[in-house]
């Protein structure tokens, strides 16, 4: 394969991967089209449902994602397959993140375990190197805008799909998830998708828990609203794009989430600082409508969310989730700097920790938590460096995007133990890999823009 300059918008010049006779790789399956697969299996298919027959417990998106991380080493060995080589910063973040859980596991099994625990950290490795798999298939494997956008498109459409199961159950009660098992998967529990809060019912749609149903859709959102006023703005079809963006944002009102709308006002800083004050407007009297809808349709779910924070230091949930903190210092302080394993300390043997740094510090030490939080931050970095260095607004736009959702699972991670949940997990990967992916494609378009001839070059 090579990579072709073709222009775009304004007279500049982006990558195009195209095959050896010339045809759009588009055309033919590649990393994008691995990763619309995923997604789609990540966030349709209900957290619950794991693979049958296997000796680990793993979900469909998993075992995908473990074969991206294949496909990942096997086009690395070659050099005509189009795959990206070189340095990346959201790559980095997701070789160091396998540095020191690989580290973590060697220094927790060298010692004994006990199997339970053992059997665990194997677990846990694997569904390591599946999001591993996935972040660097999507950082090197996806090329171009054009394919980049046909993967956060698919992710923008499975967030109003499960947008749609949050609300069924919202408005019925009813749990649609349990008539969603496919043939060769099995439940691995048996709790409901739904739950009440006060007087308010909580939904989980397809993922494990409210919150991270919560943090899913924000996460989600920005990029939702990005493609509706990418589409407006290029003349085209942007009411969907809308519909998509509503959706998910019910969803997120669904949650009752906390954490949610954590993440969502971090975000929300991230983009405000680079929208020009009209676009500031727009958004927030578009936020006030939507709002409003809300406590039409929904009486007193606005109530119940102000009440989240209102009578937050009374709040049953935030006493749970800091009371048990002499226990994990404690526990931290056997394991200072490689932790015990990720995996080895798992409920309902142990005490649950609601905070991933503190969870994190346990299975992979300081180290390995600082890693984690570094991880994030260079992927946010990522997308904010391309913002700078392209001149395109689409691509900027999308760049700034990015570098906001992916301080959500930072600020998320000390509300509950994120990377316990395998949706939130899989997606924050992904949108690494996506972050990676338009970093290089901003550097790709930079030496060609201007009104010189394209010509094609060879990777």
């Amino acid at each position: 394969m090579a990579v072709e300059f073709r222009p775009v918008l304004n007279g500049h010049r982006y990558p195009r991967v195209v095959g050896i006779d010339g045809a759009p790789a588009g055309a033919r399956a590649d990393g994008a089209t691995i990763a619309v697969l995923y997604i789609l299996i990540l966030l349709c298919t209900p957290a619950a449902l794991i693979v049958r027959g296997l000796p680990l417990s793993v979900t469909p998106a998993a075992v995908l994602g473990f074969f991206g991380l294949v496909m990942w080493m096997l086009t690395h060995f070659t050099g005509n397959l189009g795959v990206a080589k070189g340095r990346n910063m959201a790559r980095t973040g997701l070789f160091l993140f396998l540095t020191v859980n690989l580290t973590a596991y060697g220094y927790g099994t060298y010692h004994w375990l006990p199997s339970d625990e053992l059997n665990m950290a194997d677990q846990l490795l694997f569904l390591t190197l599946a999001n591993l798999g996935i972040g660097l298939l999507v950082c090197d494997g996806v090329r171009g805008i054009d394919r980049l956008n046909t993967v956060l498109k698919a992710a923008v459409v499975g967030g109003a799909i499960i947008g749609v199961v949050g609300a069924i159950q919202f408005v019925t009660g009813f749990d649609v998830t349990r008539y969603m098992v496919l043939p060769g998967l099995r439940l691995s529990w048996e709790d409901l998708y739904v739950f009440e809060r006060g007087t308010v019912r909580r939904v989980s749609a397809t993922t494990a828990h409210p919150i991270e149903f919560g943090v899913v859709c924000a996460m989600l959102l920005p990029l939702a609203a990005h493609y509706a006023m990418r589409a407006k703005t290029l003349g085209e079809p942007f009411l969907r794009w809308w519909a998509c963006t509503a959706l998910i944002g019910a969803g997120l009102m669904f949650s009752v989430s906390r954490s949610a709308v954590l993440s969502l006002i971090v975000i929300g800083a991230v983009l405000v600082s680079g929208w020009t004050w009209r676009r500031r407007l727009r958004a927030l009297g578009l936020l006030l409508a939507f709002l409003v809808v809300m406590r039409v349709a929904v009486p007193g779910l606005l109530g119940t969310f102000v009440g989240l924070f209102t009578n937050f230091f009374t709040d049953s949930s935030v006493q749970y989730r800091t009371h048990d903190y002499d226990l994990a210092f404690a526990e931290i302080g056997e394991h200072l700097w490689l932790g015990r394993a990720s995996g080895t300390w798992y409920a309902p043997k142990y005490q649950v920790f609601d905070n991933q740094f503190i969870q994190s510090a346990i299975d992979t030490g300081l180290i390995g938590a600082a890693v984690y939080v570094l991880m994030l931050a260079l992927a946010a970095a990522a997308g904010l460096r391309a913002r700078r260095l392209s001149t395109d607004p689409h691509v900027r736009d999308l760049g700034l995007t990015l570098g906001g959702v992916m301080l959500a699972p930072i600020v998320a991670s000390a509300t509950f133990d994120l990377l316990s949940f395998a949706t939130v997990t899989g997606l924050a990967f992904l949108l690494i890999g996506a972050a990676g992916a338009l970093l290089r494609t901003a550097r790709e378009a930079q030496p060609m823009q201007g009104s010189g001839p394209a010509s094609p070059v060879t990777t």
